[in-house]
């Protein structure tokens, strides 16, 4: 078994560099077609980065009775913190609440009425951050019971809206990849296809000369596994190379975003290998296997 695996490895070494001009469209078709997959991998994953980031903005919003003791408060945010639901609980006082307004005031140029006032028109509330956008009305609901709160806002109509939008296009984006990956694996699998019907002559010279279908097919196999492995490192080289402006573009961009670029990176690493070598394997099986049989 050895001796024949290392045979057909040499065999493919030769036929790689005997037909060097077909050899080298193959890699570069596997190139292009890499970094058009890795192109859109890492544009879905900052999509759904993207979705996570507008989803964790929707929280809910508790207003308190002014009669409320500070003991009660407290109270209400340990017994909402331990709420499998939710993620962290900001509770804001009426002065704060006052200096949020009257900052905001100040940044859109208005001018400050509040100073006009006796008294401070403002209720203190809780910020309550969801671990999911969908347990909005759980949450909403088990505040709304305490006696303490006044009301809650309702934006369930508005997060629904959120969800949906956000549904469809994380939906859209995992489609479009798939799309993208059936298109490269139809465009390599025929190049490498090509690349095996120009040597038919020399397929039909083994097959006179008595070779068996193994003694033909696994050197064309281990060739494709070269082609694709040899485009896989040149894809991995180009991604390294642009890997250090293209993340200070996505950060400068996208700076709000909490984007892991180090788990991106081995994910569309991992996915570049693994395409560029089995997407080899299967192109010179798929021909060699079709041209044998005819």
């Amino acid at each position: 078994m050895i001796p024949f695996v290392l045979f057909s490895m040499r065999r493919a070494w030769q036929g790689f560099w005997r037909n060097a001009l077909m050899s080298l469209a193959a890699t570069l078709t596997m190139v292009l077609m890499l970094m058009l997959l890795a192109g859109f991998f890492v544009l879905q994953n900052v999509l759904l980065a993207s979705l996570a980031f507008v989803e964790q903005k929707v929280e809910v919003v508790a207003y308190l009775e002014n009669t409320a003791t500070q003991g009660q408060v407290d109270t209400l945010v340990a017994t909402v913190t331990t709420m499998p639901e939710v993620s962290s609980v900001e509770f804001i006082s009426r002065e704060a609440a006052l200096e949020r307004f009257r900052a905001t005031q100040e940044a859109q140029g208005r001018q400050d009425l509040t100073q006009y006032l006796e008294s401070n028109p403002l209720y203190a509330s809780l910020n309550v951050k969801l671990t999911d956008p969908s347990v909005l009305e759980t949450v909403s609901e088990a505040l709304d019971e305490d006696p303490i709160v006044r009301n809650v806002l309702n934006i369930t109509a508005l997060v629904n809206r959120v969800l949906t939008v956000t549904d469809f296009v994380r939906t859209a984006g995992v489609a479009m990849v798939g799309i993208v990956g059936l298109i490269v694996l139809f465009i390599i699998v025929n190049t490498i296809r090509l690349a095996v019907v120009a040597r038919a002559e020399e397929i039909e010279i083994m097959r006179l000369v008595g070779a068996s279908d193994a003694f033909i097919r696994w050197p064309f196999v281990f060739e494709g596994a070269l082609v694709g492995l040899l485009g896989a490192l040149i894809t991995l080289g180009l991604l390294y190379a642009g890997s250090e402006p293209l993340s200070q573009a996505m950060v400068g961009f996208f700076n709000v975003l909490p984007l892991e670029l180090g788990s991106v990176a081995s994910d569309t690493a991992l996915l570049v290998f693994g395409t560029g070598v089995g997407l080899g394997v299967l192109g010179s099986w798929l021909s060699v296997r079709t041209y044998l049989i005819r």
